[in-house]
């Protein structure tokens, strides 16, 4: 694109000075590993309570300098993940965009503290419907624009179809421990009530393993629950200590299916990067609707489903029609998530 590209990450100080050496040996390998440019800052515990503030000349720099870092950000854009980097730091940059990776729980909380609202110049968000969202939610306060989760279409390309017995995966945090209300009413917007009304998935396709890689600890109950149910339970930690673990978890299954947490209820027209990734990879996706699904091509190698029979359907296809789906989901990912696409919407370059 022409563009010169640094990230620039802030590490809280843990009290440990061994295990922030360790964190920031891997983020440094990580980083060269992929031939990207760096600014990792190491931060100070915040003293007292109130609003978190990163202050520059008060941390520790890897990568570029803080003077270098300094003279660059008035003539750079800065695009803030989930509003990870805070004032008066972010205020640095020329141009500032908020970019949400969670369109309901931005909104909700946008509502009731500071976000960024009050710092940014643009704010996008992957919640491709935020001008129909639920008006259970607050309406929004900043006037958002939307974009596709991103995908690298030139690292992930398409990969055969797995040998051995078909394999549906996914890979998530099995509880929540939110705290939103919308419309007076508290709700358990986890992956496990999300699954809830699929939990007899596997017993409906038998010839299919469907395998989910959840955070439980090793006692955990739910466990041999969900096993009990003909769910294979994975660990995530061990599945993705690097990128390429992970992009090699990814390829090695046949489909993804997934439940959907509180985007689905909000339809807020949210999609997952890791779909994105599954997509990229010619991998089918069966999934929830959340409003998402227009704006997509007639064939998108995603297929949505809204019950346990629906989702059987469609994993079903997802065997039977494998090559025409993982043909469109590669188109997909190519038409519609490709990070050059989507960087060149978010800066603005023709």
């Amino acid at each position: 694109m022409g563009r010169r590209g640094i990230w620039l990450e802030v590490l809280k100080e843990s009290g440990d000075p061994a295990k922030d050496a360790h964190c920031v040996r891997a983020f440094r390998r990580r980083m060269t590993a992929y031939g990207l440019e760096y600014c990792l800052l190491l931060r100070p515990p915040q003293i007292g309570g109130g609003v978190e503030e990163h202050h520059l000349r008060g941390m520790k720099a890897y990568g570029l300098k803080v003077a270098e870092l300094e003279e660059l950000a008035p003539h750079s854009v800065l695009l803030n993940l989930s509003y990870s980097i805070k004032p008066p730091l972010g205020n640095l940059f020329g141009r500032r965009l908020l970019c949400s990776l969670d369109p309901t729980e931005v909104l909700f909380w946008m509502d009731q503290m500071e976000m960024g609202q009050s710092s940014h110049d643009e704010f996008w968000s992957i919640g491709l419907c935020m001008d129909r969202i639920d008006t259970r939610l607050p309406k929004p306060i900043v006037p958002w624009k939307s974009y596709f989760p991103l995908v690298d279409t030139e690292l992930l390309t398409p990969q055969p179809r797995p040998s051995g017995k078909p394999r549906f995966t996914t890979i998530g945090q099995w509880y929540w421990d939110g705290n939103i209300t919308i419309g007076g009413e508290w709700r358990d917007y986890s992956k496990q009530a999300a699954f809830a009304p699929y939990m007899e998935l596997p017993k409906r396709l038998p010839e299919a393993v469907f395998e989910l890689a959840m955070n439980l600890n090793a006692d955990d109950p739910e466990r041999g629950r969900l096993r009990s149910l003909g769910w294979k339970v994975a660990v995530p930690h061990a599945l993705t200590r690097t990128p390429a673990a992970y992009y090699r978890y990814l390829a090695g299954a046949t489909a993804e299916f997934t439940a959907v947490k509180l985007e689905a209820l909000m339809g807020s027209g949210w999609l997952s990067d890791r779909a994105a990734a599954f997509l990229s990879l010619g991998r089918p996706v069966v999934t929830e609707p959340t409003g998402a699904e227009r704006f997509l091509p007639d064939e998108s190698g995603m297929l949505f489903v809204r019950t346990l029979e629906e989702a059987a359907e469609a994993s079903q296809r997802a065997l039977k029609d494998w090559p025409v789906l993982s043909k469109a989901a590669r188109s997909a990912a190519v038409e519609c998530f490709d990070s050059v696409r989507n960087l060149k919407l978010l800066l603005g370059d023709s």
